[in-house]
């Protein structure tokens, strides 16, 4: 397996392709990535507009990220023929089945580049392993509202617990970063978002795809610690001493707990975007 590392994204923010006057505002509102949308957000007849605007614009390569459509879809090799010179970090390919997915990207492409496949559908759970060891993947994403559809289940958090647990352990097995839960379709509750995201985080997800600018605060917030495990992780480290088990408040502190509380204070001194 060659993996290609990516920066840790958090709260990459999806904004429509045919929507270039948006494509500044989508990098200005704290997003760690701007995910440029050649699919789903983009009508059939507008996906050529799509392409020029995209290939058009001067954009920040180290901070976009572009979905091209499905292999499957007559666009696929329309897409990555128009991102030839584009400058990006990666590319997000959605409804991926299995390795030669992303090695089409590679060929179609002219060149091997950072890939995100989208986990949508239940061949793409069962090729997982497939997928996460071809070359060029950097990072799993959960495409949670196509994989209800096409198993034909509620897009809820108990219905979807089983393959969100599944991706973070097959990308902790393939050695990659933690997978990006997908979105919540609330736009104007943000309650809501950072609860989602906060159980994302709890399971083991490195980050959740945003789709509005107001979710990007609650999701971001979610997966940095709170108070309560800053002053936690805080009081464990402090009281490492030699790494024998020890109480701490009634809890067994012993070194894997050590190590958790590291992670925490670590995290919380990373800069975000």
């Amino acid at each position: 397996m060659v993996s290609t590392p990516i920066r840790p994204l958090i709260a990459p923010l999806f904004v429509p392709g045919d929507r270039p006057e948006r494509f500044a505002k989508a990098a200005a509102s704290g997003a760690d990535a701007v995910i440029l949308d050649l699919e789903d957000a983009v009508a059939a007849e507008r996906k050529a507009y799509a392409r020029e605007c995209i290939r058009s614009h001067d954009l920040d390569g180290s901070r976009t990220i572009i979905r091209i459509n499905a292999r499957t879809s007559p666009c696929f090799e329309a897409d990555l023929s128009a991102l030839r010179a584009v400058p990006f970090s990666a590319l997000m390919l959605p409804k991926a089945r299995c390795a030669d997915d992303i090695a089409a990207v590679h060929a179609a492409l002219g060149r091997s580049v950072p890939v995100i496949p989208l986990i949508e559908s239940a061949a793409g759970l069962a090729g997982l392993p497939d997928i996460l060891g071809a070359p060029g993947v950097c990072v799993a994403a959960f495409g949670s509202v196509d994989y209800a559809l096409d198993l034909g289940c509620a897009h809820a958090w108990e219905a979807l617990l089983l393959v969100r647990g599944e991706l973070v352990l097959r990308s902790r097995l393939a050695g990659l970063a933690a997978p990006i839960d997908g979105v919540t379709t609330a736009i104007d509750d943000p309650v809501t978002v950072e609860r989602d995201a906060r159980r994302a985080a709890d399971l083991g997800f490195g980050g959740k795809l945003a789709i509005h600018p107001r979710q990007v605060v609650p999701i971001s917030r979610a997966f940095l610690p709170d108070e309560a495990a800053l002053s936690w992780a805080q009081r464990v480290v402090s009281s490492a001493g030699t790494g024998a088990a020890r109480s701490l408040d009634g809890e067994m502190i012993d070194q894997p707990v050590v190590e958790r509380a590291r992670r925490i204070l670590a995290r919380a001194a990373k800069p975000h975007a």
